[in-house]
């Protein structure tokens, strides 16, 4: 939110504090000054400060504010018109081309002077016909005919808005001469309000914080209102249908109002604060709204009336049909549901509820008769009206965040007399209040130890009060406990121990965290212990790293359609329950995800066209929903995906391979080896989302702990992956946890040479290479260091239905070297047991 200062000393008298200050006690409360916008004046001097400064100065002897006393037609230009005017010390004639100053053309001089802002020559400004803000400076020159040094100024020019079409026309009140930067100058601070403070999204609200944080007197605006014309009660109905999306509905009326420009210090506030001017009423909804926080709605009463067929028209708040439609003020239709709120009278649909207003009742030109709004909505129900139709306003903004009913009768009454005093007209006699759900302000009590406990820093239970006090909490202390009444503009302290820590989070805003010292801990800190599945989560996580993994970390939300993909067309997949989200911030994230493997794919899709090599893996839970429990089953799960290249190119290969099979495979052992998990085998498997035939099944011990292989060309088809294959792996994490080893023997590296061989057998083709390979390592005994595959040969060689397999053997002995006879002897009882066992011939 942009907060000019000149608006925040209406409210606490900020004199004596600089701007760097000021933003820095601000930011000491949590209202995080982004960016200092100066108007007018010096920038800070040197390169070195806390915040960021922009802005245009206006030097006292360049910028002034002058008046127009006449204004001439160009002898030579229908399009260009002489002001005679006075900067306070001389008469001067100005050559424009502001079509505002059209109307006073060849009139004489005018009974009341126009105020200007008037730059003169050597003023440095911006160039009110180029794009965007590009500095020039003022030289004479003669513009057909006519010399010109100086010129009367544009909002543009000044560094104010956009708008560059006509000259500032000041108030009559400007003090002719004044240097402009002491008329108008400003400073606007960009302020990011937290969501739990928006109670601070106002003008008001910001100076409360300072006034408390300074120790300053915070001055209200003063709310008392003429009520001059008829009674209000019987001219209009109300009717709330659900208070619990409605709580409180307010209504006022203002008749004869004329629909003109607000004054000018009213459109430079709102200009500078990011809303455009528009009219004195709207102006006045706005001004009201960044005054103190409360959104208002404005509508055309006769319009009611005539919609009502000439009667007195009822108001009405209920939650829409399906499928009616409102067309709002920014030209756009909305096709409604019945979840979301909505103002109404007997005709139809007048506003969207705390969002924005609709196209047929809104206050126009020939507005004569304002009835004026002031409510509070749910602010969950208004958050889901605004995801659901992705509409943006700065009323749904503070009320999807939760504002106090008890605003909207000062944000009525306040709106009721600035309408007032900018477009005249006559208040009707009473206001009508329908508040049929008042909340309950807690009462919360907190003693002087818990304070000293958990924010470390002893302060008194008076200390405390105060500080509350300058909150506008109402306290009494009794003894060491203050008990604290919250004040009815804030919707976020709670009650019981979560209001306690409520109440030390604004003892410790206003005391100052600065001030909070640093202090050793009262007690020891307990024995550390280890968490053995913990840490072996750390060590998969290094172990997978290290094999030339990245790791993801994913959204767990997301939506049973999306997780669908990851099954074939033609497959059935079996229906299954979902965790759902009640308040979800997109219907494409409603559910938690039953799938680690779907979350992996959508990764890979998204990163496919970012990355030649993927190489991924997530830890992380799927959610199953138990029934007869509230909470679900959080199961930690792995997932694994490679696709791409091999290798990223270098100068020595610029054409890597395409991962395979066997690189997935080859992760998934070095990390079973890394974890020191034994008797690992794997088996031909069987899974929807992988390819028939290149699908493996991890096993323990003979239990399943995973499954990995190359996923199906129909659920590739599901995703944009590319051209290369991909291979994706799944683990549960409770096996690989339980089965790793933090503790496990390690062996002192050989003194005595190896001795090598290769043994070549053939078997029969269902028989696999692990089988194989068991049976050798169960024959060669202790001696046999080391077994490994280097080659597979199918031929008519070796005989239909059959294949040869060689491997190389490693015998090693840990205290002496093997002897010829030995080595030739564990030989012969390894081919006699794959003979024996598996049919196995020694190939020649």
């Amino acid at each position: 939110m942009k907060v000019p200062l000149t608006w925040l000393k209406d409210y606490v008298d900020l004199d004596d504090l600089g701007i760097e200050d000021l933003a820095k006690v601000m930011t000491m409360v949590g209202l995080e000054v982004e960016e200092i916008h100066l108007v007018g004046l010096p920038l800070p001097e040197g390169d070195r400060h806390e915040f960021k400064y922009t802005g245009l100065p206006w030097p006292a002897d360049k910028f002034i504010v002058a008046q127009v006393d006449e204004v001439l037609p160009h002898p030579n230009a229908d399009r260009l018109v002489l002001c005679r005017l006075n900067d306070g010390k001389e008469e001067i004639t100005v050559l424009t081309g502001a079509p505002n100053l059209y109307d006073y053309k060849g009139k004489g001089p005018l009974d009341e002077p126009l105020k200007v802002a008037y730059a003169r020559e050597g003023a440095e400004l911006y160039d009110g016909h180029q794009p965007g803000y590009q500095l020039t400076m003022l030289k004479r020159m003669k513009i057909r005919g006519v010399e010109s040094f100086s010129m009367i100024c544009s909002e543009k020019e000044l560094g104010l808005t956009e708008a560059h079409e006509g000259v500032i026309l000041l108030d009559a009140d400007a003090p002719t001469g004044m240097p402009l930067a002491d008329y108008m100058g400003d400073a606007v601070f960009d302020v990011d309000t937290l969501p739990n403070m928006v109670r601070d999204a106002s003008v008001l609200g910001m100076a409360r914080e300072i006034a408390a944080a300074t120790g300053k007197e915070l001055h209200y605006p003063d709310d008392s209102l003429e009520m001059a014309g008829p009674a209000l009660e019987g001219r209009v109905g109300l009717e709330i249908m659900d208070p619990e999306l409605n709580p409180r509905f307010m209504l006022g009326m203002l008749e004869g109002v004329a629909i003109q420009p607000s004054p000018y210090w009213v459109r430079r506030r709102l200009s500078l604060a990011g809303m455009r001017p528009i009219n004195a009423v709207v102006d006045a909804t706005n001004y009201v709204m960044l005054e103190i926080g409360e959104p208002l709605h404005a509508f055309d009463y006769d319009i009611l009336v005539e919609r009502a067929g000439g009667k007195a028209p009822t108001i009405i708040t209920r939650t829409a049909e399906d499928g009616e439609k409102l067309t709002t003020l920014d030209g756009a239709e909305h096709t409604l549901d019945s979840n979301m709120e909505l103002v109404t009278d007997t005709a139809g649909v007048l506003s969207l509820a705390g969002v924005m207003g609709g196209e047929e009742s809104e206050v126009n030109d020939q507005t004569c008769n304002v009835l004026l709004e002031g409510a509070s909505w749910n602010f969950i129900n208004i958050r889901k009206t605004v995801s659901k139709l992705k509409i943006t306003s700065e009323a749904a903004y503070r009320f999807s965040r939760g504002i106090h009913p008890a605003l909207a009768e000062l944000g009525l009454r306040l709106c009721l007399k600035r309408m007032q005093e900018w477009g005249g007209g006559t208040i009707a006699q009473g206001l009508i209040d329908h508040y049929p759900n008042p909340p309950e302000d807690p009462l919360v009590e907190i003693s002087v130890d818990w304070v000293d406990n958990n924010l470390g820093v002893a302060i008194s239970p008076d200390e405390i009060a105060k500080i509350l006090t300058r909150l506008e909490f109402e306290c009494s202390v009794d003894g060491d406990t203050v008990t604290a009444k919250t004040p009815q503009h804030r919707l976020d302290i709670h009650d019981g121990l979560i209001g306690r820590a409520d109440l030390l989070e604004e003892i410790s805003r206003i005391y100052g965290y600065d001030k909070i010292p640093s202090r050793r801990l009262n007690q020891p800190l307990p024995p550390q212990r280890m968490s053995q599945e913990m840490a072996m989560e750390d060590t998969l996580r290094d172990l997978l790293v290290n094999l030339g993994l990245q790791e993801l970390i994913a959204y767990r939300m997301t939506a049973p359609g999306r997780e669908a993909r990851r099954f074939p067309p033609d497959y059935a997949a079996p229906e299954v329950d979902y965790v759902e989200i009640q308040n979800p911030i997109t219907v494409d994230r409603r559910v938690m995800r039953r799938s680690i493997l779907a979350t992996m794919l959508e990764i890979l899709e998204y990163n496919s066209t970012l990355s030649e090599r993927l190489a991924m893996f997530e830890i992380g839970p799927v959610f199953h929903p138990v029934a007869g429990q509230q909470l679900p089953d959080e199961k930690m799960m792995l997932s694994i995906g490679l696709t791409g290249l091999r290798s990223m190119p270098t100068w020595q290969k610029d054409k890597p391979e395409i991962v395979d099979f066997y690189d997935l495979k080859g992760v998934v052992e070095g990390m079973l080896a890394g974890l020191h998990i034994d008797n690992v085998t794997y088996a031909a498997g069987e899974d929807p989302s992988l390819h028939p035939g290149k699908t493996a099944d991890v096993l323990v011990d003979g239990e399943k702990v995973g499954v990995m292989g190359e996923l199906h060309p129909l659920v590739k088809a599901n995703y944009e992956l590319g051209d290369a294959p991909v291979y994706v792996a799944e683990f549960a994490l409770a096996p690989l946890v339980g089965k790793a080893k933090i503790l496990f023997d390690v062996e002192a590296i050989p003194t005595y040479p190896p001795v090598l061989e290769d043994l070549a057998v053939v078997v029969a083709d269902d028989v696999t290479a692990a089988q194989v390979e068991e049976v050798i390592r169960r024959g060669g005994g202790e001696y046999l260091a080391k077994v490994q595959l280097f080659d597979i040969f199918k031929g008519k060689q070796v005989g239909e239905g059959r294949k040869s397999l060689a491997f190389s053997l490693t015998y090693i002995a840990p205290d002496r070297t093997l002897t010829d006879k030995e080595v030739s002897k564990l030989r012969q009882k390894v081919i006699f047991l794959l003979g024996k066992e598996l049919g196995a011939e020694l190939r020649s």
